[in-house]
């Protein structure tokens, strides 16, 4: 089985595998936090899977159509924070690594995200 492309390991330091972590919501089951949404979402550039990222970002901010960096090679996330900052808000600070075009790229961006519907979405982020 292949492990989990965010890198969220077992209570032994094992990395996880893509259908016990990320790949339960890729097929429909909510995340129970924002940080795991996020990490979710992580997996999802690496995965290309547009339909899902789309899905969940929230109708406020999500746009029509999201086209990914053809050719990026997605080498690792990183967890700064998560902050529960209302009933149905929170924050996840993260730096994704990935290397496009030989070139590399580290984004350090600061994330909202809601709890709308009992699902959370992604909002809006400020990158760092």
């Amino acid at each position: 089985m292949p492990a989990c492309p965010c890198g969220r390991t077992d209570a032994k330091g094992q990395p996880l595998a893509l259908a016990a972590c990320c790949g339960q919501y890729h097929t429909g089951q909510a995340a129970p936090d924002a940080e795991s949404l996020m990490r979710s979402r992580y997996s999802a550039f690496v995965l290309g899977d547009v339909a899902y990222l789309l899905a969940t970002w929230h109708a406020s901010s999500r746009p029509a159509s999201l086209e990914l960096e053809a050719g990026a090679k997605w080498l690792g996330l990183d967890i700064k924070a998560h902050r529960v900052t209302g009933d149905d808000t929170a924050e996840v600070e993260f730096v994704a690594r990935f290397r496009v075009g030989g070139r590399a790229v580290r984004q350090h961006e600061l994330s909202r995200f809601v709890r709308d519907a009992g699902r959370w979405c992604y909002v809006d982020g400020d990158v760092r």
